[in-house]
């Protein structure tokens, strides 16, 4: 049995379909959901789902022991950042070498770095004109979306396309390849 856990900050649409996409598999759990914000929408389809969620706050992720004292009880085999915008402790890189991995919502290395997510990026991407965009997945290191990466796919974009209609076009790739990635890595 492989187990992972993901760490998501917001409404969780990526946990959602990366639920989804595990439920009936045999060989692997999603062992536990882990959020940094008590207000998050993950927390409330986590629990429609029947999925173990963690809430720790921006302090308890700054401490390090903390979080792996945690994660330490759960096995773990790959760790899977699904929109989370806290940066992870070196701490936890170390511990986990080539086991976390993050989806990121332009093509790397464009559009990456701190404060860098969500319509940040599609509004970069927008005024930058660029003719396509896409989603990268990579390893996490000690450097914002600077890991290796292990997939990027790529949509096309029309002059026309506003950061919202580019953030349809990701999202869209997101629920396409992010849980089919994760599968592979966990059975390679």
């Amino acid at each position: 049995m492989k187990r992972m856990a993901l760490f998501a900050s917001g409404a969780g649409s990526n946990v959602l379909n990366i639920i989804k996409h595990f439920k009936n598999k045999e060989q692997i759990e999603i062992a536990l959901v882990l959020t940094n914000n008590p207000k998050a929408g993950v927390i409330q389809k986590c629990e429609e789902q029947g999925v173990p969620l963690i809430y720790l706050s921006k302090k308890g992720f700054s401490q390090p022991h903390t979080l792996l004292q945690i994660l330490e009880g759960f096995s773990l085999d790959l760790i899977v950042l699904a929109g989370f915008l806290l940066k992870i402790p070196s701490e936890l890189v170390e511990k986990y070498p080539n086991r976390i991995i993050n989806i990121h919502p332009a093509l790397l290395p464009n559009y990456g770095g701190k404060g860098m997510y969500g319509m940040h990026v599609h509004r970069a991407v927008k005024e930058a004109g660029e003719t396509e965009s896409g989603i990268s997945i990579h390893y996490v290191n000690e450097h914002y979306d600077q890991g290796a990466l292990i997939f990027q796919a790529k949509t096309k974009l029309l002059p026309t396309d506003s950061p919202q209609d580019i953030a349809q076009k990701v999202q869209a790739l997101e629920s396409l390849h992010f849980p089919n990635t994760i599968e592979r890595l966990l059975h390679d």
